[in-house]
């Protein structure tokens, strides 16, 4: 079996949302945010399911850290919720809810795991939504405001920062597709809504710089291995705009201030509401780039399709998690290479893993086979990145733990460590001891 060495210092690590695992969504003054209310309206979530609960990580903190430990975790990439932080978006911290993050920093601290915090991971306010949500451009400034706030009272333990998470899903999938919190389907205001993100991108890493506080600021953004379905001129070009708008939307206007040219008759500056001077606040180059990808996307040169004239192609007869999702270890190869050649920061993949719902056996063991051979070709591929001259710093599996999966509710379990949501009992998967092992070589059999 070839072995692929890491870096040392590589950082292996998990991740994990705010509103997935914490629960306690009424508790020591916390605001509703969009994903309470989109959760408690019937018809939106699979079997009624809600965060409320969640897996209780706001009360069992110390355990799910001593559980990281006990899997060598290097690095424990997590949300902070908003309204925790600001329950109405703006005006007077919650104090308690900013002494949660603190001890959570503390007690990965003294476990050895140092702390990526993820500023915006989907939960807005509920108060802002009131007002517009990612419709309203005073949105981008209160953004940038709170986390200023966050900083300023974790910076003196906590150096690096990830501003959003997936921009892309929140925009879209929330205000156009209609399946994630708020709930709406109107693509005028998704556009809208991803600039307005840009902005507030742009104003929250200049507002974290600010503290002083901040050593490296980043965001991680969604993306997918593109491959077009053929070696036509049109399919590749397809695919070259579905790259444009799917993966680097809110990447190539942080780095180059410019919006990709992803749509057919060029970029829709004025559909997205561009102001004068905009383009400069969404420039504001990235310390480094996180990816979170799970599979890939094949597509076609569509003429039907006026905006970006693209096809998806559903490749038959493939590998497929439970999610539906392609299992394709290259695509995460492809993509790290094109990112790297194109913006020559340093990488982290923030986000990677799968949908398998093996539960305990009779003897209490999790066999989950499944991920243990997906996270090995996946990781592979990023080692062989790496090999090739991409600057890959570290690796996030998706999740720490089994959690409230949105729209999906608790029926697709992404974890390391398996969740009974009844009694909240953690186990550890045979895809966590493998992770463990993987960790603590600090290389890969494959």
């Amino acid at each position: 079996m070839p072995v692929i060495e890491f870096p040392k210092g590589f950082a292996w690590g998990c991740a994990t949302a705010s509103y997935q695992i914490e629960g306690a969504w009424n508790e020591d003054g916390k605001g509703e945010s969009i994903w309470d209310r989109f959760c408690h309206t019937p018809g939106h979530v699979k079997d009624g399911d809600t965060g409320d609960a969640a897996c209780d990580h706001y009360h069992r903190y110390r355990e799910d850290v001593a559980l990281m430990k006990e899997l060598g975790l290097k690095s424990y990439r997590f949300s902070i919720s908003w309204p925790r932080v600001l329950p109405e978006g703006k005006g007077q911290v919650n104090q308690k809810g900013l002494d949660f993050y603190s001890r959570l920093v503390d007690e990965l601290l003294a476990a050895g795991i140092v702390p990526l915090p993820t500023l915006y991971h989907w939960d807005l306010p509920q108060a802002l939504q009131d007002q517009g949500g990612w419709d309203n451009r005073d949105t981008a400034q209160l953004f940038a405001d709170y986390c200023a706030a966050v900083v300023e009272h974790l910076g003196d333990r906590v150096k690096t920062w990830l501003i959003f998470n997936e921009p892309w899903v929140f925009t879209i999938i929330g205000y156009m597709i209609g399946h994630h919190a708020p709930g709406i389907r109107d693509t005028s205001m998704a556009l809208r809504t991803t600039h307005i993100a840009n902005l507030a991108q742009g104003l929250a890493v200049r507002a974290v710089r600010a503290t002083g506080k901040a050593e490296a600021v980043g965001s991680a953004f969604n993306m997918t291995g593109v491959y077009p379905a053929s070696d036509s001129e049109e399919d590749r070009a397809a695919a070259e705009r579905l790259h444009g708008f799917g993966n680097v939307w809110f990447l190539e206007t942080a780095q180059n201030g410019r919006y990709p040219n992803a749509y057919v008759g060029g970029s829709p500056l004025e559909r997205l509401g561009v102001q004068p001077g905009d383009m400069d606040i969404v420039k504001a180059p990235l310390d480094f780039i996180g990816i979170n990808l799970y599979t890939r996307s094949v597509v076609a040169h569509d003429p039907q399709d006026v905006n970006l004239g693209v096809r998806y192609l559903n490749v038959p007869d493939v590998e497929r998690t439970e999610m539906g999702w392609e299992v394709y270890p290259e695509a995460i190869h492809q993509a790290i290479m094109r990112i790297w050649n194109d913006y020559r920061r340093p990488i982290y993949i923030t986000e990677n893993g799968c949908s398998y719902s093996d539960g305990p056996d009779e003897k209490g063991v999790v066999n989950d086979d499944r991920r243990v051979s997906y996270l090995q070709g996946y990781i592979a591929q990023v080692g062989r990145a790496i090999q090739d001259g991409a600057d890959v710093r570290g690796y996030y599996a998706w999740s720490l733990m089994d959690n409230f999966e949105w729209a999906f509710g608790y029926r697709q379990r992404f974890g390391l460590v398996y969740v009974d949501y009844p009694t909240q009992r953690r186990i550890i998967k045979k895809s966590g001891y493998w992770y463990r092992d993987v960790i603590a070589a600090n290389r890969l059999e494959h």
